[in-house]
């Protein structure tokens, strides 16, 4: 949960929240070819026959809240031929700007690992 304080109240957003916003920008960016598992219950839901051909959407992501600023961490497979580089530096800017346009939270870290290239 991320705590939001104001004059008006308290606001509670769930990481799952973020997750699925994140998911949903990142499969729009170019350049990204898949997301890869990023947690041992990511990995591991992808290792059941059942849930192995279903493409979940905050596949790749992991958000951490840390005094009231976010920290992503998103695992990418990268399309063969493109510029590596700026294509993480166009993710990070995208993924901070929708965050900061949504929720109005500070972004202070976009971490982009690229985990393979596809062709």
């Amino acid at each position: 949960m991320v705590l939001i304080k104001s004059h008006l109240g308290e606001i509670n957003i769930s990481k799952q929240f973020f997750s699925q916003l994140i998911g949903g920008t990142l499969t729009n960016c170019f350049g990204v070819a898949d997301t890869n598992a990023c947690s041992p219950k990511q990995s591991f839901l992808e290792s059941l026959p059942i849930i192995k051909k279903k493409k979940f959407i905050d596949r790749g992501v992991a958000v951490k809240s840390f005094k009231g600023k976010l920290r992503v961490d998103l695992h990418i497979t990268v399309m063969y031929g493109v510029n590596i580089a700026s294509v993480v530096r166009s993710i990070q800017h995208k993924i901070a700007y929708v965050i900061q346009e949504e929720t109005d939270i500070e972004v202070e870290a976009v971490n982009v690992f690229v985990d393979g290239i596809k062709s």
